[in-house]
């Protein structure tokens, strides 16, 4: 196989992908699905003019995809409550399935996900913008060059206001949805969680609490890796009043890095200096820290010539001048983080591998954050994260 058929279903925020998918190398047709008819074939028109990929398909009902043989792979980004449901209809179908975050909000689904693609042979591919935004990159880089030295510590934080958005989010237990906020700790630890204590805080009306039985705005985690690494994570999703970001910092013996308070502005990278010794010669208490602001680049090199250009914002883009575009900080969504995703699930599924963040350890980061929230409801029990 050098090709894939792939179809694209929602078309909200799937709408970011589309165009991606269209003029990827590798995808030999492309075919979109919303319940909203007229968005679909709006969108179909807006590629075909726009991206010369031929013909887009658009299909009328989810079943359709299911049981069209052409079909090899399927990105899903449709409501929370669905995605569990529609993961196990694709791969069930035969097919390959991608699907954005969170994987499943129960822990049995999860484990017939992990299940299913083990019967099935077909590959799973966690859609998490996270791990392939240029911070993330910038620090696995310094890690895997020894800047940090041991990793000491590691925090993760996604604050986001979620008021007036579909039904299904309000009141979800804000942890449910922490994986933007855990997923970049459990790819830089390199080593999945095995235990959580969850706490939740605050107080919100009364009307978010039916849903989930969730009482709380904020809920807060601390993680044990299986290397013996810890962490902490905090999630708010309603009545808080913070900016949006989703941040992680990473502590190291040598080296730090922070996330910045502000989105506008640019990472921090902390380094610890030698001692200094005052007019006697004797050291101050204390080693010296430098704090910096770093930028974080682009690193589109990773990606075919065809797609790189969304990694920055369309309106950023200048079509005479690709480079002076390219030479910027990523500007695209999350991060510039959707062509790597879109690249990683068809490279995944034509090299016969795993994807990268695939049903084992995405299932792990999604379970830690339903576990802390079940601990946040027993007064910060310890919970131990199942296997999968």
């Amino acid at each position: 196989m050098k090709q894939l058929n792939v179809v694209l279903v929602g078309l909200g925020f799937g709408g970011a992908f589309a165009p991606i998918y269209a003029a990827h190398p590798d995808v030999a047709s492309f075919g979109i699905f919303d319940t909203n008819q007229d968005l679909a074939n709006n969108a179909a028109n807006h590629l075909k003019k726009t991206e010369n990929a031929g013909e887009i398909r658009i299909y009328s009902s989810f079943d359709e995809i299911l049981k069209d043989p052409a079909v090899d792979a399927v990105h899903l980004v449709s409501p929370i409550p669905r995605h569990a449901e529609q993961t196990l209809a694709v791969l069930n179908a035969g097919k390959h399935c991608a699907c954005t975050v969170p994987m499943a909000i129960r822990l049995e689904d999860l484990k017939a996900i992990a299940e299913a693609v083990k019967r099935t042979g077909k590959s799973y591919c966690n859609m998490e913008t996270a791990v392939y935004t240029t911070h993330f990159f910038k620090v696995r880089e310094m890690l895997e060059k020894g800047e940090f030295g041991s990793i000491q510590f590691l925090r993760g934080a996604h604050y986001q206001d979620m008021e007036f958005w579909p039904d299904y989010w309000m009141g979800l237990p804000p942890l449910f949805y922490g994986t933007h906020a855990i997923a970049p700790l459990v790819m830089l630890a390199d080593s999945p969680i095995v235990r959580v204590r969850g706490l939740g805080s605050g107080t919100m009306r009364k009307s978010l609490h039916t849903q989930y039985g969730n009482p709380f705005p904020i809920e807060t985690m601390q993680i044990e890796f299986a290397s013996g690494l810890k962490g902490e994570v905090t999630r708010s999703l309603f009545e808080t009043a913070r900016d949006y970001t989703e941040m992680f910092n990473l502590y190291g013996s040598k080296k730090s890095f922070e996330w910045q308070q502000i989105e506008s502005e640019q990472p921090v990278v902390h380094t610890l200096l030698p001692a200094k010794n005052d007019p006697d010669g004797k050291p101050y208490r204390g080693l010296p820290v430098d704090a910096a602001r770093i930028s974080t680049g682009n690193y589109y090199e990773k990606l075919p010539e065809a797609i790189r250009r969304f990694t920055v914002r369309h309106e950023d883009y200048d079509e005479k001048n690709p480079q002076l575009s390219l030479e910027k900080d990523a500007s695209g969504g999350h991060g510039g983080s959707h062509p790597h995703m879109v690249h990683e699930f068809v490279r995944s599924i034509l090299e016969n591998r795993k994807a990268w963040i695939n049903e084992i350890n995405g299932a792990n980061i999604v379970a830690a954050g339903i576990c802390a929230h079940e601990s946040a409801m027993k007064d910060g029990a310890i919970i131990d994260v199942p296997e999968f």
